[in-house]
This record gives structure tokens, sequence and C-alpha cells, in this order.
């Protein structure tokens, strides 16, 4: 992995561009790399899960998680809430589904082309099309249907950045498509997809749900480059959109940073501990669970009363056998 812009005052971005290259050194190294959506249905649901309702509620949608595993699983509208937030949902997790199925089945896409404009357009109208059916946007044109590009012109954002005029959109368009072969070749670099995630931004091709749409495109990268999704969490909302702004002024630094924890926090949380078999060494935040933290974990390391390895990179690994002997151990002392 490169480290683009990795000047002075960016040690944070070091450790965490290390520990995602770490991470992915162990599941390939150890357990064989990510696996596909059809060896492991129930890691994928989770991320799925994840993802539908971060991504919305980052865009506004008020379902909480419990509600958007009903409406996922059961098909059941859980709660008081209005249609249009549960046809965000709906609209939002079939797109992811189509996106995580790539991992399976690469489609017709050429070689050295990682997205191709159709595939654009699909995303979008997935995503949009079950919403854009009870509540479009009030000014949108026959022209401007889920999948289509915009035929207006769009103000500038709080941060000054402008999206360009509608005309220039589909030359825009083709442009960060080709812009993306420089991602596929190695060695794949963290900002390059952050950079290309805030130009898709800037573009705005869509009257509406580019950030959704920009979301699940990027995750479209990462699962076709062997990565896992990215889930930007709604708490950062904020600190995405200073990131995003950060890459407007030509520093993604910030954003791949965001990118690459997210990446390495799916990884450790629901890929790592479900494909890792019990005598395997993980790093410890790939055997938290709840009441059961990291700090709590290497507590018990200091005190002897975990088994585990200090790797030469600085990082404690234990096997989830040992977690299991150290909790049964605890609880014959109390």
């Amino acid at each position: 992995m490169v480290l683009n812009k990795s000047g002075p005052g960016r040690p944070s971005c070091h450790a965490i561009y290390q520990r995602l290259d770490e991470a992915i050194s162990d599941l390939g190294d150890r357990m064989g790399g990510l696996p596909s959506p059809l060896e492991a249905e129930d890691i994928w649901a989770s991320i799925w899960h994840q993802e539908a309702h971060h991504s919305t509620a980052l865009e506004g949608n008020t379902l909480a998680i419990e509600q958007v595993e009903s409406l996922l699983t059961e098909g059941l509208a859980v709660g008081n809430k209005e249609l249009r937030e549960y046809m965000e949902v709906t609209g939002y997790a079939e797109a992811a589904k189509w996106v995580y199925e790539q991992a399976l089945d690469p489609g017709d896409r050429a070689p050295d082309s990682l997205i191709t404009l159709t595939e654009v357009r699909h995303i979008h109208e997935l995503a949009l099309g079950p919403v854009w059916g009870v509540a479009p946007p009030v000014n949108a044109t026959k022209e401007e249907q889920p999948g289509s590009f915009r035929r207006h012109d769009i103000h500038a954002f709080p941060g000054g950045m402008r999206p360009p005029s509608w005309v220039e959109v589909d030359a825009a368009m083709t442009d960060w498509l080709a812009s993306l072969s420089a991602i596929s070749r190695a060695p794949f670099s963290i900002e390059s997809l952050a950079a290309a995630h805030a130009s898709f931004e800037c573009i705005h091709p869509f009257l509406d749900g580019n950030g959704r749409t920009g979301r699940l495109l990027t995750n479209l990268i990462l699962i076709r480059m062997g990565y896992p999704p990215a889930i930007i969490l709604k708490r950062d909302r904020l600190r995405y959109l200073r990131a995003l702004q950060s890459a407007d002024d030509g520093e993604p630094g910030p954003l791949g940073e965001l990118f690459a924890r997210a990446i390495t926090d799916n990884l450790y949380r629901f890929v790592v501990p479900a494909v890792a078999g019990p005598d395997t060494l993980v790093p410890l935040s790939a055997l938290a669970a709840k009441g059961r933290s990291v700090v709590a974990l290497r507590a018990a390391i200091e005190r002897g009363r975990l088994r585990a390895q200090k790797g030469t990179d600085g990082q404690w690994r234990s096997t989830r056998n040992w977690v299991d002997d150290y909790v049964e151990s605890k609880h014959k002392r109390t």
C-alpha cells in the first residue's frame, strides 16, 4: 500500500495504514483471504445491515439498527417512521447486495476497467428507485429519474465546492471512470481511492443520492480489489464531511485515514473472528466482544491470565481457545 501525502504531523495516518496492511496480511497469510458472500453469508449479512443503516443515516435517515435489521431480514417495517425512510434503507440495501455479489461475479467489464458507466447508473437506480417512487425530489424532471444524470445545475456547497454544470457531467464522468485505472495498479493506494471518492462527490452527477451512490461505488472498488467494504459510521458524519472538504482542497489524507479505519474495523469486527480457526493467532480487536474489551484482554495478558504472543509489530495476538480458557477460569475465580 502506498502512503501518499505522508509528511510531518501525520503519525496517526501512518499507524492506521500500517494496521490495515497487517490486517490484510493476516487475512491472506493465515486465513486464505477475504471470504466470498457465498462462503460466509452471516459475515456479509452483518456488514450489509450495518452499511445500510449507517450510510443512510449519514443522509438523515432515522431508522435504528434494530429497525433496519427487521426490515431487511423479515420485511417488517417496525416503528412509526415515514414510508420514505423505509424505502431509503430498502433501496440502499438492494444496491449494496448487488455490490457484494461482485465478489463472486465480476460481470462483463473489461479487465482494465474497475467500474463501468452502466454500473454507476445501475447502482443509483437500485439505491434511489424505491424512495423515488414515494418521495421524488420536488424539482426532478422526467429526464432525471434514478439512473439518469441531472439536468440541473447545483449551487455551491457550504465549503465552497461547486459541482460542474449539468452539461459537463457526461464528460466529467467519462474522465472519472478512466482515472480509476490508476487505483487497480499495484501497489494499492488508499489515498487514491479517497481522492476518487471525493472527485465523484464533486461531480455530483445525479440530482439526488450522490453520497449514497458514491459510498457504494467506493465499496465496489474495494471488493474488486480484495478488501471488505468500508462503513462510515453516522457518528463520524462531521469528520467525513470535513475530510471530503480537505480532499476538495487537494489533501485526501484525512479521508484516506477514515476509509482505512473503516476497512480495518470491518476486518477485525466481522471477518477475522468468523474465518479464523480456534487456534489461529489473531489481534485482540478480533477477539473482543460485549463485556470483553480490547483493554480488558490486554490487562489480562499483563496479569498473566490470558495466553498471548507479541509480534514483531508490537501487537498482541491470542486465540479463541485461549480467550475461552481465560473466560472459564475467570468464572471459576468468581
